[in-house]
């Protein structure tokens, strides 16, 4: 009887493991320029965050400034994944 092995990955996917399983195929595929992309969104959303500042729009700045630092981890953690599987390749 041919039955699916769980263990196997779908074709054309390699198998993914630990912190990987979290990210989605499609941008694992691409996770240099997905990481590129967060960080350059990072750096323009602190950038409104300072001039939010500037204004004294303490609320504004505060949100823009949450989603900077998180979109520059998401970005960094993209890009360390990105450098450690094409490091053992």
């Amino acid at each position: 009887m041919n039955t699916q092995d769980d263990n196997t990955a779908p074709k054309g996917l390699a198998a993914r493991s630990g912190m990987r399983r979290l990210i989605n195929p499609l941008v694992y595929r691409h996770l240099r320029g997905i990481g590129a992309t967060h960080i350059a969104v990072g750096c323009v959303q602190t950038a409104a965050g300072l001039v939010c500042l500037a204004y004294s729009a303490d609320g504004w700045a505060a949100f823009f400034l949450a989603i900077a630092a998180l979109n520059l981890a998401g970005g960094y953690w993209y890009l360390t994944i990105d450098r450690s599987a094409s490091a053992r390749t």
